[in-house]
Parts: C-alpha cells; sequence; structure tokens
C-alpha cells in the first residue's frame, strides 16, 4: 500500500480465529501467558507480545501503526489525551538543567506546562516568534535539548518553516517536536522535513466528531522508545475503546479534512469581504502574512479560521451569542463548525501581555469550520453579525 488514504483504511490488527472484518474491541486489562517462561520472556521484552493494557492493547497497537505509518514515522504511543502526550514527551526526554526553545504561540495548556510545571524539575524554556527565524539560532544554549513548535498554531494560525526548522535542529543536533494537531497527516508530515517527534490531540480532526479524549505521539524509534517506558510507569495510556474509535476514524480523515479546509477556505473568502469585520486569518488567503509558506508546506489550509469584529470584546460576545447553529464549546476539528472565544476560554489561564504578544486579542473569534453545507455556516455567521450590531 503506496497511497495513505489506503493505509488510514486497510491498517488492521491481526484477525482473531473469528476473522471478523471489523476489528473488534479488546476490553480487558490484561492478556494470559501460556507458561511461567512464556510470561518472563514478555516481561523481559524478548519476544512480541500483550501483558497488560496500560502497556500495550491490540486496539492502541493498531491506532498507533495507522498514525505512525500517516506520518511516516517509526514508532509511537498513544495517550489519554493530547496534554498527556506534550507532557510525557518532555517528561520521558528531558532533565533538570535542559532548556527547550518553543515556538510562542501555544495551546494554552502546553504553555502552562513550560511555565509553570517544568520549572518545578529546573527545565527552562525561551519562547521565539515564529516570523523571526534570524532570532532561533540566537536563544540557542549549551543546555537546550528540544525545539517545540505548532504549526499552524492554535489559535493565531502561525506558521513555521518546518524546512528552515528541520535544517536548525540538525545543525545543533536537537530534537524537533511539532505539534500537527491543526494539520493532521493529510496537510502536512513534518517528519518529512526532519521532526523527531510529532504530536497530536486525537481529540479533535483524528476523532473528527466529538467523541473521544485521545492523545498520540509518533517519531523516532529510539525517542519513542523512552516515551514508551515513562508512559508505561506512569500511566497516561490510550484506553482500548477510544484507541477503536480514533482507529476507525481514521478511516475517513482524509475526505473529512479535505471538506473543512474547503469550507474554511470559502468560509474566510466570504467574511473577507464583510464590511462588520475587521480582520480574517486564514492560511490559504493571501492577506496571511505566511501565504506563500503556507501554500509550499501545505496540501490545503486546514479548517480554522479566526476573525475579528468590528465593535472590540462588547460586540465579539453579542455576536457569538446570536449564533443560531454553531456550537458554542472549547473543542475544534468537529463535524459540527464550532466558535469559541479563546481570550476568556482556551487561553484565559494567560496573562492579557502574553495573548496579545501572540495575537490573541480581546475581540478574537476562532472558528473551526464544520462539515455542513458553506452555505448554512455562511448564513448563521452572517445573521449573527448583523443582529448583533
Amino acid at each position: 500500500m503506496k497511497h495513505k488514504e489506503t493505509k488510514s483504511i486497510r491498517v488492521q490488527a491481526e484477525k482473531s480465529k473469528s476473522r471478523e472484518h471489523s476489528v473488534p474491541i479488546f476490553m480487558t486489562s490484561s492478556f494470559v501467558f501460556d507458561s511461567a517462561e512464556h510470561g518472563r520472556e514478555l516481561f523481559a521484552d524478548e519476544i512480541p507480545g500483550n501483558i497488560y493494557s496500560r502497556f500495550s492493547n491490540p486496539n492502541t497497537t493498531e491506532f498507533i501503526e495507522k498514525m505512525a505509518q500517516l506520518e511516516n514515522c517509526e514508532d509511537g504511543f498513544a495517550f489519554a489525551s493530547g496534554m498527556a502526550a506534550v507532557f510525557s514527551s518532555f517528561g520521558a526526554l528531558l532533565k533538570s538543567g535542559d532548556h527547550i526553545l518553543a515556538s510562542r504561540s501555544l495551546f494554552g495548556s502546553t504553555h502552562q506546562i513550560l511555565t509553570k510545571i517544568l520549572p518545578k524539575w529546573g527545565i527552562t524554556h525561551t519562547y521565539v516568534d515564529t516570523d523571526k527565524t534570524d532570532e532561533w539560532e540566537k536563544e540557542i544554549t549549551p543546555n537546550t535539548k528540544m525545539i517545540f513548535v505548532e504549526t499552524p498554531s492554535n489559535p493565531s494560525l502561525e506558521i513555521i518553516d518546518l524546512e528552515w526548522l528541520g535544517n536548525l535542529k540538525e545543525k545543533h543536533k536537537l530534537i524537533l517536536a511539532v505539534d500537527n494537531c491543526f494539520s493532521t497527516p493529510v496537510i502536512q508530515t513534518p517528519a518529512d522535513y526532519g521532526a523527531d517527534l510529532v504530536v497530536h490531540s486525537a481529540t479533535k480532526y483524528i476523532d473528527g466528531q466529538g467523541r473521544v479524549i485521545g492523545g498520540i505521539v509518533v517519531g523516532k524509534k529510539d525517542l519513542i522508545g523512552e516515551i514508551r517506558f515513562f508512559a508505561r510507569q506512569t500511566g497516561p495510556s490510550l484506553s482500548p475503546f477510544n484507541a477503536w474509535i480514533l482507529s476507525k476514524s481514521l478511516e475517513t480523515l482524509f475526505l473529512r479534512v479535505e471538506k473543512h479546509s474547503q469550507n474554511a477556505l470559502e468560509l474566510a473568502k466570504a467574511l473577507n469581504n464583510n464590511p462588520e469585520i475587521l480582520f480574517v486569518k486564514y492560511p490559504f488567503l493571501p492577506t496571511h502574512p505566511s501565504y506563500k509558506l503556507a501554500v509550499k508546506q501545505m496540501k490545503y489550509g486546514g479548517g480554522i479560521v479566526t476573525i475579528r469584529v468590528k465593535g472590540g470584546y462588547d460586540r465579539s460576545k453579542k455576536f457569538i451569542d446570536e449564533l443560531k447553529m454553531c456550537s458554542l464549546t472549547a473543542n475544534l476539528g468537529d463535524t459540527r463548525t464550532i466558535v469559541t472565544h479563546p481570550a476568556s476560554t482556551t487561553h484565559s489561564k494567560l496573562s492579557e501581555e502574553e495573548r496579545l504578544a501572540v495575537g490573541i486579542f480581546p475581540d478574537l473569534i476562532r472558528i473551526s469550520v464544520g462539515l455542513e453545507n458553506i452555505e448554512d455556516i455562511l448564513d448563521d455567521i452572517t445573521q449573527a453579525l448583523n443582529n448583533s450590531k
């Protein structure tokens, strides 16, 4: 199988004696040994096999194998949430005294880990703006161990040059970790540019239907080995049921992401001409500051559009309250269009200064464009704009 669309459907766990066409859910906490010696061999990692679902399970293994192949990576580990995946990547590979170089625009919880949690263990970080490539190398110190970025970022949709970043990490022999949640492997594969680890909140586009929480890290086998050891002892692994859901979701990922992106581009173009909108940001809109880079390294523009409504914070709240079809929730990547106010929800724990530094203005609105008919999405947003004047 050479095409990813086929792999997302046809990579499956080994069939049982029942020869099922659809892989069943392996809802078991543990697996039996053939003998005392068989158990010893499994625990000694001398032979492959399942021991305990905190370590591995046929459902999580299938999900990991699919994601690793879709991201062109060697191995992976699946987690109970996207943030468990992010934290475990840090916890497994960093020690006291290490330094992380990170893009300034990050998801709010990732920012909290870097600024509030890791410093307890003597792990420091430095933020750099994605567009100031000349400053990144200047911030690398002898104890810098990892580069961590989101591209496009949440929610500012900032984009960083992955090819340039891969060359930078190679020059300084650093670990490059890329949060690919907004793009998915349908739009870009960071490993092709040198990323050592690719992180996902599988809760978002991987599931795509607002059903389950999950996360995954895929990447180089030696690094994943360290992450697997960390997770095996600390227990943030994905449940078999959620892994089964997520693996099934991957079968429609390519169709969904293409449609999300198509709807988002149409919405961005329409809102860009609306007199009630101050600002529209979307990677494949020519007005995006990194438009040329986006069309170079991304297949589509993704499903997220951000806007600023005329009238400031009060108008943005009125606009949100006037929506009739779009959902108001903190999730994204759903089949249903979701509207979120980042400053008061997902990024509310950042200070105002920190939010403004990454373009999260008090009136910024994030739209996760769903799979409804684009006319219905646009009609709802247009009527909310008109009724919130």
